[in-house]
């Protein structure tokens, strides 16, 4: 359970990060041949690599959830056994529920 945590975690992390150091990279010229760039084509580059380095951060959180062994979660035995006896319970009827009320007025 740790190890999800800290992969949701670490990708949470790369969701933000990421896209504020494209756009951080583009409008500050770290980018090579950004410095070229007219200011509309710099915002539109910069906002689209941003929005690409998200989805491929899901991507790769995605990646990883699908490797994540699944042979390895079993259920409680204890829950088990309360939901089996809970099935296995029979229904107790109450008469005066399924009948309609009189409206007073």
């Amino acid at each position: 359970m740790a190890g999800v945590v800290e992969k949701f975690l670490l990708a949470s992390m790369l969701m933000w990060i990421i896209p504020v150091a494209v756009l951080y990279g583009f409008n500050h010229n770290v980018f090579p041949g950004s410095s070229d760039l007219s200011p509309h084509s710099l915002t539109l580059w910069s906002g689209l690599l941003a929005v690409i380095s998200v989805n491929a951060v899901i991507g790769f959180y995605i990646y990883l959830a699908m490797k994540e062994p699944s042979d390895k979660h079993e259920p409680d035995p204890a829950f088990l056994a309360q939901a089996r006896a809970s099935v296995q319970k029979p229904i107790e009827s109450t008469e005066g529920s399924s009948q309609p009320r009189e409206k007073d007025e």
